[in-house]
C-alpha cells in the first residue's frame, strides 16, 4: 500500500546474522499503481537450501521512528532455494512467479522492516513487538533519511542505510544486495543472481483456475513458461494425490504438452462426485522434475475439495438462530435435588451434580477436536465447525495440526488456562470417549480437558482475546453480533460452579490473579440478553454424552440470578423458569397491586401461573387479550409467570 507519498526518499538500512546461510538478498516495497509489484527476495549459500523452521515477518514503524509491531508474517515451511540459492516471495504480478505469493499491497512503505526468523508465523500474529531472538536477517527502510524506524534498527542492530532513490526511479527500481554484503539500486531482478550470473532457467509455473472446488466440477491446471520452448516440446505430469484423496475421486489425463514455440498449456480433470460425504479434503497439484533447463518455481498447490454430499440440521446457527427444536436430553430428576434450595447451599447442590466423582468423567485435552467436530459442528454443514467469536463456518479439516494458525482453527478455553490454574494439566494424545477417569471438584486439571468451556474458535482471534477479561476488556471482533456472549456467560458460570477454586468476579480483575475472571455484572447481562438456542442446547447434550454431565446454566439460565444476581437468596424452584425464552408482549398492570391485576397485551389464549418466591403454585387461570384477575393474596412479592404461543415470560409483582 501506499504511505506517506510525499516523501522522495526512501532508505534501506540492513542487519547480517553471523551465520551467513541465508540472507533477505532484494526488496522491492514502493512500487508503480497499487503496489502490483512488491517482492522479497531470499538468497542461500548453498543451493537447493530447505527453509522448514524460518518465517518472514513484515514489521510496521512510525513516523517518530517509535513503532516496532508486525502486520504480515509468512511461513516458509516446505519451500527451498533453487540451484542458484535463490527464491522469491512476492505478490502474483511478479515475474517470474513467486515461489510464495502474498496478496497485493501487503508490504508498506515505509518506514518499515522486514526480518528472517527462525520460527513460525504463529510466532507472530498481528501486533507483535519485533524482537531479535530468533533473527536472521533484517531490511529497515523509511521514504525519508531523516525519518527511520530507529525503534526497529536498535532491536535488528542496522547501522547501514542505502537510497533507493539514488536514480529518481523509486517506483521502478529495487534494493539488491551485492557480493560483498552491501547494497545498490538498480533495475529488480527477482529470481536470478543480483550480479547476473548462475544458471538462467526456464520457469515454470503451475496455476489452477480455483483454490476451492465442489465435487461435480472441473479442475483445470496450467503450467506457465518465462520463454517458449525450443527444440522438443515439453512434457509434463503431475498427481492430484493427497491422504485421502487420490486417482479414484477424478477423471482426466494427468498431463500437459507444451509445443514449440508456446509458452503455456493446461489439462482439465473432472473431480468426482462419489454420493458419499467423506468430508471436505485438500488435493496436491505436485508436478514431476522437468529436464534441466527446466524449473519448478511453484509446485504443490494446495486445493480445497468440497464434498457436495454433506447434512443440514434441523436447527439454526448462533447466526441464525432458532429456539424450541433441540429440547434437553437431561434425564428425569436431573436437578430434583437443588429445589428449594437458596444461596450457597444452591450452588454447592448445583456442584454435587455436576462435579459428582462417582458419575462425572474427566476426558483429556487430546480428545477435544474429537468432541468438538460434533458439538460445534455448523448446522449448514456437517463438514464445517462453528467458530464462536468470529461467528462463521470453517472446514473441519482446518483444525490446527501445527504451529500454523493462519487460516486454521483451535480449541478457545474460555476460562483461560493461565488463570484457570489447569494449563497443559492433560493428555494432548486422544483417549476416546470409552477411556475416561473420575473426577471432583478439587480436581482442577479436569478443566483443561473440560469441554463445556472449550469453544472451536479462528486461531488469531484465539491468540488476540488471550486470557482477557470479558466485558470491559474484551468485546469480540469488531462489527460482530454478539451470539456468542450468551454462551461465554453460561461457560464461566458452570466453570465457577463445578470447580473449586475458581470464580466470575465483578469488575477488571488482573489476568495473574488465578481463579477469577470478570465482569460478572456484565456476564450476567449477557445471559439474560443473549438466549440459549438449539445450537447451545445440543452442544450441551452431545458433551453430556462424553462427561455425563451438564451445564446447568443452559438447561436453567435463570440459575445464574439466583447464585449471583437479584435472586440470590431466594429460594430455587424449577417451575419458575422456561426452557423457551422468546418473550411474549404482555403487560401487567397495576403494580404494586392490591386486590386484583390487569394482563394486556395477549394475541392468542394463554395462562398464567402466581407463584410464591419460594417457587409454591398459588394461582393459575387463562387469560386473553385483556383479562382482570381478582386475587387474594397477603402482602408481599410473588413472580407471575405467562405463558402462550410456547412461549412464556416472568414478572415480579408486588400486593399491598
Amino acid at each position: 500500500m501506499m504511505k506517506n507519498l510525499f516523501f522522495a526518499l526512501l532508505f534501506l538500512c540492513s542487519y547480517v546474522s553471523s551465520s551467513g546461510q541465508i540472507v533477505i538478498n532484494e526488496i522491492d516495497a514502493d512500487t508503480p499503481s497499487s503496489d502490483i509489484l512488491e517482492f522479497v527476495e531470499l538468497k542461500s549459500t548453498s543451493p537447493t537450501f530447505s527453509l522448514d523452521g524460518y518465517v518472514l515477518v513484515f514489521f510496521n514503524g512510525s513516523t517518530t521512528g517509535s513503532g516496532t509491531f508486525s502486520y504480515f508474517a509468512i511461513d516458509l515451511d516446505g519451500l527451498k532455494t533453487d540451484i542458484n540459492g535463490i527464491i522469491t516471495i512476492g505478490n502474483p504480478t511478479v515475474s517470474p512467479t513467486p515461489a510464495m505469493t502474498f496478496p497485493i499491497t501487503s508490504l508498506e512503505n515505509g518506514p518499515d522492516a522486514v526480518a528472517l526468523y527462525l520460527g513460525n508465523a504463529s510466532d507472530f500474529p498481528l501486533n507483535t513487538t519485533a524482537k531479535s531472538a530468533g533473527l536472521i536477517n533484517a531490511l529497515a527502510y523509511s521514504n525519508n533519511p531523516t525519518v527511520k524506524p530507529t525503534a526497529l534498527m536498535s532491536i535488528f542492530g542496522i547501522t547501514v542505510c542505502t537510497n533507493e532513490n539514488q536514480t529518481l526511479a523509486v517506483q521502478t527500481q529495487s534494493i539488491q544486495r551485492k557480493n560483498d554484503g552491501t547494497y545498490e539500486v538498480k533495475n529488480p531482478t527477482p529470481g536470478v543472481n543480483n550480479d547476473g550470473t548462475g544458471f538462467i532457467f526456464n520457469y515454470v509455473n503451475t496455476s489452477t483456475n480455483v483454490t476451492t472446488i465442489t465435487e461435480g466440477q472441473n479442475l483445470i491446471v496450467t503450467a506457465t513458461l518465462s520463454r517458449a520452448v525450443t527444440n522438443v516440446p515439453l512434457n509434463l505430469t503431475f498427481i492430484l494425490n493427497n491422504f485421502n484423496f487420490n486417482s479414484n475421486d477424478i477423471t482426466g489425463n494427468l498431463s500437459i504438452t507444451i509445443p514449440v514455440g508456446a509458452i503455456t498449456g493446461s489439462a482439465t480433470i473432472l473431480i468426482k462426485n462419489d454420493g458419499f460425504n467423506e468430508g471436505d479434503e485438500e488435493l496436491k497439484v505436485q508436478f514431476a522434475t522437468p529436464s534441466t533447463e527446466y524449473y519448478l518455481n511453484n509446485n504443490s498447490i494446495i486445493v480445497r475439495v468440497n464434498d457436495i454430499n454433506f447434512t443440514v440440521s434441523s436447527f439454526g446457527s448462533p447466526l441464525n438462530p432458532t429456539y424450541g427444536n433441540v429440547l434437553s436430553t437431561a434425564p428425569a430428576n436431573y436437578y430434583y435435588s437443588i429445589e428449594g434450595l437458596s444461596g450457597q447451599a444452591l450452588k454447592l447442590g448445583l456442584q454435587n451434580i455436576i462435579a459428582n466423582p462417582a458419575v462425572v468423567r474427566a476426558h483429556v485435552y487430546g480428545d477435544i477436536y474429537d468432541i468438538l467436530n460434533k458439538s460445534d459442528q455448523n448446522p449448514a454443514n456437517s463438514n464445517q465447525v462453528w467458530l464462536m467469536y468470529v461467528e462463521q463456518p470453517r472446514s473441519k479439516i482446518d483444525a490446527q495440526d501445527g504451529n500454523s494458525i493462519i487460516g486454521k482453527w483451535n480449541r478457545e478455553h474460555i476460562f483461560p488456562q493461565s488463570r484457570g490454574g489447569f494449563a497443559d494439566a492433560t493428555s494432548s494424545i486422544p483417549s476416546g470417549i470409552n477411556n475416561w477417569t473420575t473426577t471432583g471438584p478439587d480436581v482442577i486439571a479436569t478443566g483443561h480437558g473440560d469441554a463445556h468451556h472449550i469453544r472451536a474458535e479462528d486461531g488469531q482471534e484465539n491468540t488476540s482475546r488471550g486470557n482477557k477479561n470479558y466485558g470491559i476488556d474484551y468485546k469480540g471482533p469488531t462489527g460482530n453480533k454478539g451470539t456468542w456472549r450468551g454462551d461465554v456467560a453460561r461457560a464461566l458460570f458452570y466453570m465457577a460452579v463445578r470447580y473449586n477454586g475458581l470464580s466470575v468476579v465483578n469488575g477488571n480483575p488482573s489476568t495473574s490473579r488465578i481463579g477469577e475472571i470478570g465482569d460478572l455484572a456484565t456476564l450476567l447481562d449477557w445471559n439474560r440478553f443473549e438466549k440459549v438456542d438449539d445450537f447451545e442446547m445440543n452442544r450441551n447434550n452431545y458433551i453430556y454424552t462424553w462427561q455425563i454431565n451438564r451445564n446447568p446454566f443452559i438447561d436453567y439460565p435463570s440459575l445464574a440470578d439466583y447464585i449471583w444476581g437479584p435472586n440470590a437468596g431466594q429460594p430455587w424452584s424449577s417451575s419458575l423458569t422456561t426452557k423457551v425464552f422468546d418473550e411474549l408482549k404482555v403487560a401487567i398492570f397495576p403494580n404494586p397491586a392490591n386486590d386484583y391485576l390487569m394482563v394486556s397485551g395477549l394475541i392468542n389464549e394463554g395462562t398464567i401461573e402466581i407463584y410464591s418466591v419460594s417457587g409454591s403454585l398459588l394461582f393459575r387461570n387463562s387469560i386473553l387479550n385483556e383479562t382482570r384477575l381478582n386475587l387474594n393474596l397477603t402482602s408481599g412479592m410473588y413472580l407471575a409467570k405467562i405463558t402462550s404461543e410456547n412461549k412464556s415470560v416472568l414478572k415480579k409483582i408486588v400486593i399491598k
